[in-house]
């Protein structure tokens, strides 16, 4: 009698080791991705937090300084609530979005949303073009225009800045598409092609070359100020003489007189130092310092926003000229955030690079440490 042979178990057995594997693939993979997520959301959220303090405090430094309530500033402090809002109403929104890959807030949050976001960030570009403005007339034309240079003229200024701006976000309303389903994705409308280049050349390349020419007509008019002194002309001799006592360190005097005892030793009298400088020479070195800084803030100025910026608004323009642009959503949403960073910059360079900002944010640190 034949024995029995029993089926073999190794295909079962593959099988498993097979389908074991693939799971323990999947849960290292999704653990990553969770990991990844957790990184990227705390990035996120950290330049948001560090955007909402920094334009809220150059806002409360301005409105606690008397000194700093200015026109000019004013134009700094509505910059500074601009960049607030996006901190606020826009960059939270999209990182939950960034990270989640999916909407989840219904078309009508979708719709506000789109609309902030095109809205601030469009009258936080143009901003920079008013100060630009504000600036070069300052340089160009001072005597007359600092008789015009008040807070109301400012002010229409500011609500110009909003006028253009809301009139680059308003236009896709009138061609939304509501969605029958849900909504899994909130983006805007790049099918019209004439809007893509209106919204694109009006919130950036028009307003871009704007700021090249304005700062680059400020920089030359500084430099012709300061050339056009005669460095043949002296002004008045300032002579100060001082009274100092005898020190090892009173060799480098100018002058010191000696005397003898009756003994005949040496005896050393009190020294002076005599400093004579010209005082038109000091006030030309004084404006050379003075410009070579405005020259430094005005290439971060220009250099931060077209970084920021200028990818961006390449990657707008070219998405509608470029389907297969689109399959790479990770590039958008970098390119995205790298735009929100200027909102972030935008409030350190404009008061970093004043001596009274920085003495009044000072105070403002010190007094809220104090009350605490």
């Amino acid at each position: 009698m034949e024995h029995f042979k029993p089926p073999s178990t190794n295909y079962v057995l593959e099988t498993n080791v097979s389908t074991n594997a693939s799971d323990a693939s999947k849960t290292a993979a999704k653990e990553t991705s969770v990991a990844f997520q957790a990184t990227v959301g705390s990035v996120l959220g950290a330049i948001t937090l560090a955007t909402t303090l920094s334009n809220a405090f150059v806002i409360a430094t301005i409105s606690r300084s008397r000194k700093l309530h200015t026109p000019a500033n004013f134009l700094i402090a509505s910059l500074a609530l601009t960049d607030l809002l996006v901190s606020v109403l826009v960059m939270p929104v999209s990182a939950l979005y960034t990270v989640s890959r999916t909407w989840t807030l219904g078309q009508v949050v979708c719709d506000i949303w789109l609309s902030s976001d095109i809205t601030c960030c469009t009258a936080s570009i143009l901003h920079l073009c008013v100060i630009a403005l504000d600036r070069y007339w300052a340089i160009t034309d001072a005597v007359e225009y600092a008789k015009r240079r008040t807070t109301s003229r400012a002010a229409a200024m500011v609500a110009t800045a909003w006028v253009i701006a809301i009139s680059i976000s308003l236009p896709p309303f009138f061609w939304r598409q509501v969605k029958a389903g849900a909504v899994t994705s909130c983006e805007v409308n790049t099918d019209h092609l004439f809007y893509t280049i209106y919204s694109t050349f009006g919130a950036f390349y028009i307003p871009t070359l704007l700021l090249i020419a304005l700062y680059g007509r400020i920089y030359v008019e500084a430099r012709r100020r300061i050339l056009r002194q005669s460095p043949k002309k002296f002004g008045k001799r300032l002579t100060s003489a001082q009274l100092v006592s005898n020190s090892p360190g009173s060799t480098s005097l100018t002058s010191s007189g000696r005397r003898q005892d009756d003994a005949g030793s040496v005896i050393s009298d009190s020294q002076i130092k005599i400093t004579v400088s010209d005082s038109l020479l000091e006030k030309k070195r004084i404006s050379a310092a003075r410009e070579r800084k405005a020259t430094k803030t005005l290439g971060i100025i220009l250099g931060a926003y077209i970084v920021c910026w200028l990818p961006f608004f390449i990657y707008t323009l070219l998405v509608p000229l470029c389907p297969s642009c689109q399959a790479y959503p990770e590039l958008f949403d970098f390119f995205t955030w790298l735009g929100y960073l200027n909102s972030l910059i935008n409030p350190i360079i404009y008061t970093m690079a004043n001596d009274d900002f920085k003495t009044a944010f000072q105070k403002l640190i010190s007094f809220r440490f104090c009350v605490s």
